[in-house]
C-alpha cells in the first residue's frame, strides 16, 4: 500500500506541474498577443520590410520639331502570391477554374512556352504556396496592360495574387539617330545631353515601403509613397529629326562606299548657331558603323579647310590682295630643309592668290605665311585667338577637348611650325571649331556659340528658353569677309569643288581638305588620308553651315576631299535646299514647309474650331453642323476636322482626348473613371466599341 500511495503521489504531482506549465504557456501567449503583439509584429515587419528609394521618372529629350529623342518607359516584373486566401479557399476552386485559360493567354502573349508548360509551372508555384512566384521579368507596359485583362488576373491583386513591380528604363526611339549627342542615361555611363543636363532631367527621387522577397527583390507593400517622386524636366534640343536623318544617311552611304574608319558631319543654322544635326559614325570590329564616339568635338589636324584662317589673317593684315600673282613652284617648295607638296593635283603655276586658294595650294599658303609671319609668329597666332581657335567652342556637351596650338617657347615650336600650320598641319582643332569659323564668315563676321538645347519644359509649359549667344560681333573687317566669301565661292566654281557643284540649282561656298594623318606608331607609312569639306549654302544668303570630316582606311584609292567629304556635303545641301529653301530664287528663304508632323486632338467641335482659328490653321470641316464631338488631326500637312460619333451604349475612342473632355464624356455616359498618369489619354481599359453599362469602371492611362 505504501508503495502504491507513493507512486500515485508522484503522478498527481507531475500532472499538477504539467497543468501549471500549460496554464503559464497559455497565459504568456495571451499576454504576448494582447499586450505585446504590436511590438513583435513591427519587429517582424522590420526584418522583412525596408524603405526603398523610388527613382523619379526622367525627363524627355525632344527634337526641335517635337519628336522624342530620348524618353523613359515603364517596365514591369510580375510575381504571383499563391498564399492569398481567395486562391486557397474551397480547395483552390478559383485557381483550378482559371489555370487553363490563363496558361493559354500567357503562351499567346509571350510566345516562349506552350500552354501546358505554363500550366505546369503555375501548378508547381501553387502547390509550393510560393508567396512571390516569379512569372515574368522586364515586360513592357503594353504586355502588362494585356496581362491585367487575362483570366484570374483581371480580378485584381487581392483575388488573383498578381503583383507588378514597376521601374523605368531609358529608350532612344530613333536608336542610332544622333545617339552619341543625345547620349546614354546609365548610372555610371552618362554621355551627351543626358550627362550635360542630368540635374534637370533626373527630377527628385521618392521613397516607398517594400517587402523583401527571394534574391533581395523589393515588392511594394501598397500603392502609396512615403515621398512622391518628382518627374524631371523635359528639354527641347535644337536637333531637327529630318535634317539629322539626311545628314546621317548621307554620311553613312559614303562611309560604307569608301570603307572609311570614322567620320562626322555637322549642320549649323547660320544666323543662330543652333546645331540642327550632328552625326558621328565609327566602324566597329564587326564592320558595322555606329555612333560610338563624338568625333565632332575631338581635335585633330584639320588639313586644307584651315586655309580659311590663314587667308583671314593675311587679308586682315593687308599682307596680300586677291589679285596679286604668286608662283606655286610646280607644287613643290622647300622651307627650313623640309619639302612642302601640293596634295591636290593641278597643272597651274603662276596664279592669283585667290586662285591659289581655290586650287588648295599648300605651297602658296606656306610661302605667304613664311614671308609675312615667320619673323613675328605671334601676329599670326593672335588672329587664331581672335577666331577663338585656341579654346573650346563652349557647346553644351561635356567632354569637348581643348585644341592644340604650338606657340613660341614650346619645345615643339620650330621654323616649320608656321608654314605647316598655314595649311592645317602642326595644329589640332575639332570639326565643330571649323564649323564655328566658317559659320562666322557665312554670317558676315558674327561668330555664334554653337548650342544644342533651345528650351526647358515641364508638362508642356516652357520654363526657360535658350537664346543664341553672340561670341564676337566682327571676327574681322567687312572687307575681309567679302573677300573670303569670294574665295569660298570660287572653290565651288573654279577650284577643287568645281565638278562637284557643276549645274547646281544654288550657289555654294566651301573648301575641300585632304590631309595625310598619322597611324599611331606606324606614322604616315599607311597613307591614311582625312577627307573634309567645310562650307555654307546658299552662298548669297547663307542659311546653313555644314562641315564633313571622314578618316579613310589605309591606302584608300579615293581620298580627296572633293571626292569623299564633298558629295556628303552636297547631298545634305541638295536635300535641305529642295525642302526648306526656294528652288527658283537662291536669294530668299522659302516659306516654311507645311507642318507634316501628325497630331490629333479630340473634343467639342466649337472648341477645336476656336483653337484652329487662334493658331491660324486652315482646316477642312467634314463634320456637318450637328456633331458635338469632333477630332482635329493633321494628315499629310492638311488639318482636317472630322466627325466623332458617340454611341451611348458602346465605349468611345478616348485616345488623344484631354483629361477634362474624357471625364466629361465618360461620366455623362454613367461610367466611373479611374486615372493614372498625366497628359492626354493614351490607353483605356475598356476597348473602343465594347458594350458598357452605367456604374462600370474604366481605367484611363495618360501619357
Amino acid at each position: 500500500m505504501e508503495v502504491k500511495r507513493d507512486i500515485l503521489w508522484r503522478v498527481y504531482l507531475s500532472y499538477i506541474l504539467m497543468v501549471i506549465a500549460c496554464i503559464a504557456i497559455f497565459g504568456k501567449a495571451v499576454y504576448i498577443q494582447q499586450f505585446e503583439g504590436a511590438k513583435w509584429r513591427s519587429m517582424s515587419d522590420s526584418l522583412h520590410q525596408r524603405i526603398d528609394e523610388i527613382e523619379a521618372e526622367r525627363g524627355t529629350i525632344y527634337s526641335e520639331d517635337g519628336q522624342m529623342l530620348s524618353t523613359s518607359i515603364p517596365q514591369f516584373d510580375i510575381y504571383i502570391d499563391f498564399r492569398v486566401a481567395s486562391l486557397r479557399e474551397k480547395n483552390g476552386a478559383r485557381f483550378r477554374e482559371n489555370i487553363d485559360s490563363l496558361s493559354a493567354s500567357l503562351s499567346k502573349l509571350f510566345k516562349d512556352q506552350t500552354p501546358l508548360e505554363y500550366k505546369t509551372i503555375l501548378q508547381q508555384g501553387y502547390k509550393a504556396q510560393d508567396g512571390y512566384f516569379m512569372l515574368k521579368k522586364k515586360i513592357s507596359f503594353t504586355q502588362y496592360d494585356a496581362l491585367r485583362k487575362f483570366p484570374l488576373f483581371k480580378m485584381g491583386r487581392n483575388k488573383s495574387g498578381m503583383i507588378a513591380n514597376e521601374r523605368t528604363i531609358r529608350l532612344n526611339p530613333y536608336q542610332m539617330l544622333a545617339f552619341r549627342t543625345i547620349g546614354l542615361a546609365r548610372d555610371s555611363n552618362k554621355v551627351g545631353l543626358e550627362m550635360t543636363y542630368d540635374s534637370i532631367l533626373r527630377g527628385r527621387n521618392g521613397k516607398q515601403t517594400v517587402r523583401s522577397i527571394a534574391g533581395g527583390v523589393g515588392v511594394p507593400v501598397d500603392d502609396t509613397y512615403l515621398i512622391e517622386p518628382e518627374t524631371g524636366k523635359d528639354i527641347v534640343s535644337t536637333i531637327d529629326v529630318f535634317i539629322q536623318d539626311i545628314t546621317e544617311s548621307a554620311l553613312m552611304k559614303m562611309m560604307i562606299k569608301n570603307d572609311a574608319d570614322h567620320g562626322c558631319a555637322i549642320v549649323m543654322e547660320t544666323k543662330t548657331g543652333k546645331v540642327k544635326a550632328i552625326a558621328n559614325l565609327g566602324k566597329k570590329s564587326d564592320g558595322v558603323y555606329w555612333e560610338d564616339l563624338n568625333y565632332a568635338i575631338r581635335p585633330g589636324e584639320p588639313g586644307s579647310t584651315f586655309k580659311l584662317a590663314t587667308m583671314m589673317a593675311l587679308l586682315e593684315d593687308k599682307k596680300v590682295n586677291l589679285n596679286q600673282t604668286i608662283s606655286l613652284e610646280n607644287g613643290v617648295w622647300k622651307v627650313a630643309g623640309i619639302t612642302v607638296y601640293d596634295s591636290e593635283r593641278h597643272s597651274e603655276n603662276n596664279v592669283t592668290v585667290k586662285h591659289a586658294f581655290e586650287l588648295s595650294s599648300n605651297v602658296a599658303m606656306a610661302k605667304m605665311a613664311t614671308a609675312f609671319y615667320a619673323g613675328n609668329p605671334n601676329q599670326f597666332l593672335n588672329h587664331l585667338t581672335k577666331m577663338r581657335l585656341d579654346r573650346i567652342t563652349g557647346i553644351d556637351l561635356m567632354g569637348e577637348r581643348r585644341p592644340t596650338i604650338y606657340r613660341p617657347g614650346s619645345r615643339l615650336f620650330g621654323p616649320t611650325t608656321i608654314p605647316w600650320m598655314s595649311f592645317g598641319y602642326n595644329i589640332a582643332i575639332s570639326p565643330l571649331q571649323t564649323t564655328m569659323l566658317y559659320n562666322a564668315v557665312a554670317n558676315n563676321g558674327k561668330m555664334m556659340r554653337p548650342y544644342l538645347v533651345s528650351s526647358f519644359k515641364e508638362e508642356g509649359i516652357v520654363l526657360k528658353e535658350i537664346q543664341p549667344t553672340l561670341l564676337d560681333s566682327q571676327v574681322c573687317s567687312a572687307a575681309t569677309i567679302a573677300m573670303l566669301r569670294a574665295c569660298l565661292e570660287g572653290v565651288c566654281t573654279d577650284g577643287t569643288a568645281k565638278s562637284l557643284f557643276a549645274g547646281s540649282a544654288y550657289k555654294a561656298a566651301g573648301k575641300t581638305g585632304t590631309a595625310l594623318v598619322a597611324d599611331g606608331n606606324r606614322g604616315y607609312a599607311n597613307k591614311i588620308y582625312q577627307s573634309s569639306f567645310a562650307g555654307y549654302f546658299p552662298a548669297d544668303n547663307p542659311q546653313y553651315t555644314c562641315v564633313v570630316v571622314i578618316k579613310n582606311k589605309p591606302f584608300a584609292p579615293v581620298f580627296y576631299g572633293a571626292s569623299v567629304a564633298g558629295p556628303v556635303f552636297k547631298e545634305i545641301a541638295d536635300r535641305l535646299y529642295s525642302t526648306y529653301l526656294t528652288g527658283n530664287n537662291t536669294n530668299t528663304v522659302a516659306n516654311k514647309r507645311k507642318d507634316s508632323i501628325p497630331f490629333q486632338y479630340i473634343g467639342y467641335k466649337a472648341d477645336l474650331a476656336y483653337l484652329s482659328t487662334q493658331l491660324k490653321w486652315q482646316f477642312k470641316d467634314s463634320t456637318g453642323r450637328a456633331d458635338e464631338w469632333s477630332s482635329l488631326q493633321n494628315k499629310n500637312a492638311v488639318v482636317v476636322l472630322q466627325k466623332k460619333t458617340i454611341n451611348g451604349s458602346t465605349m468611345p475612342v478616348l485616345k488623344g482626348m484631354g483629361l477634362k473632355d474624357a471625364i466629361h464624356l465618360c461620366e455623362g455616359m454613367g461610367l466611373m473613371v479611374n486615372i493614372n498618369g498625366k497628359g492626354k489619354v493614351a490607353d483605356q481599359s475598356i476597348a473602343a466599341g465594347a458594350p458598357i453599362a452605367r456604374g462600370q469602371w474604366v481605367q484611363l492611362s495618360l501619357n
